[in-house]
């Protein structure tokens, strides 16, 4: 299989030189992934919303590479404040609770842009 690139339209894959995911052998690396609502360029302010929005656009990513959020089988998480851990970690259990992929969760200095809360990476396999 060949190297293919998924992309969501976000302006920030062209401007800052990434894909969305990238599609190699059978994986699939869904690059670190904001709470925008890619279509209206919206972002919650609250964490949990961010991360149900964060796992929309990765469950589509998924569905338009041939895979699902069934077949992830790596996830981390970055939040920016302690307090941000329970409520992104429930909605991830709410997604990921009988799926349980290796994870981790990392507090962090900060995201691209402060009104970013959390952003979510993830590796899946290509539904056989």
């Amino acid at each position: 299989m060949t190297r293919r690139l998924i992309s969501t339209g976000s302006p920030f894959e062209s401007a800052f030189g990434y894909s969305r995911a990238v599609i190699d052998a059978d994986l699939v690396f869904v690059s670190g992934t904001t709470g925008y609502d890619y279509t209206s360029m919206t972002l919650p302010e609250d964490a949990a919303e961010q991360a149900r929005n964060i796992f929309r656009t990765i469950q589509a990513v998924l569905a338009e590479a041939g895979s699902s959020l069934s077949q992830v089988v790596r996830a981390q998480y970055f939040v920016t404040d302690r307090s941000y851990c329970e409520p992104v970690l429930g909605v991830c259990g709410e997604v990921f609770g009988q799926i349980r992929p290796a994870a981790g969760i990392y507090v962090v200095a900060g995201l691209l842009k402060p009104e970013m809360k959390v952003e979510i990476e993830v590796t899946a396999r290509l539904v056989p």
